[in-house]
């Protein structure tokens, strides 16, 4: 692990324990508080696998790194919105606008910390 890999991993957390704490105040109904944990959960594990994937993606190829990163952010918000509504049971409409805005406003630091 990284230097920068260790800054990355503590400004997402920051930033979606943020996110997470207004978005409660917006969704407060019966399992949308869970569903916005669960996707803060799967936001972080996605966003650290994609900054480690776009490492290896290659260290002087800035697009290949960031296509990696929204490619795997994009297959992870569909399969989530399947599984959210098929298995999970859990609320689509917190589930995805809090998984969507934990992905949007973490990849917005991560151009900052990417070195």
């Amino acid at each position: 692990m990284t230097k920068g890999f260790g800054r990355y991993a503590a400004a997402t957390v920051g930033v979606i324990v943020v996110v997470g704490a207004l978005l409660a105040l917006l969704f407060h109904g019966p399992g949308e508080v869970v569903a916005i944990g669960i996707s803060g959960m799967l936001a972080l594990g996605v966003q650290l696998a994609s900054f480690f994937l776009g490492r290896l993606a290659g260290a002087n190829n800035l697009m290949a790194r960031m296509g990696t990163g929204a490619f795997l952010r994009f297959v992870t918000l569909i399969v989530y919105a399947l599984l959210a509504a098929k298995v999970f049971m859990i609320p689509l409409v917190a589930a995805l606008i809090s998984l969507a805005a934990f992905f949007f406003l973490s990849t917005l630091i991560e151009p900052l910390l990417i070195k």
